[in-house]
């Protein structure tokens, strides 16, 4: 967990480093604008991330006039982007320059393999006019 995610604020301190009343935490909360970390006895606790986003969501409010649902919106996309930066990264890490490898997992993900030794190839023979190739058809096995 990064520095920035821990959670560490009671709604009354968050509130007051956002500049917004508590009830206003609350209502995004509910919302899933800005959904804090829970306690044991389900209290909130905001990380430095979430009075980030709610100041965020302050200025698209107040200073560009968007509404709360096309906010949550930008933060939903915001958040994909972000998702997908980290899985660009982490596929980069497997790649040596020019010689990539994927895969599809069973549920369509790309994820990165090693690349393995081919075995010997038989030389080619020579087609015949008209043959045709062969056709491979794939089908991913049924979840188990």
């Amino acid at each position: 967990m990064a520095p920035d995610d821990t959670p560490r604020f009671l709604i009354s301190a968050a509130a007051q480093l956002a500049g917004m009343h508590p009830q206003t935490l609350r209502q995004y909360d509910r919302l899933g604008l800005v959904v804090p970390s829970r306690t044991a006895g389900r209290g909130r606790r905001y990380s430095l991330r979430d009075v980030a986003t709610l100041r965020e969501v302050q200025r698209l409010s107040h200073d560009e006039g968007i509404n709360l649902a096309g906010i949550k919106r930008i933060l939903d996309l915001e958040a994909d982007v972000e998702r997908l930066q980290a899985q660009v990264g982490y596929l980069r890490a497997f790649v040596d320059p020019g010689r990539r490898v994927f895969t599809a997992d069973p549920r369509g993900d790309v994820v990165a393999t090693r690349r393995t030794a081919r075995a010997p190839q038989a030389p080619r023979q020579p087609r015949a006019i008209g043959q045709a190739g062969a056709v491979v058809l794939w089908r991913p096995s049924a979840p188990r």
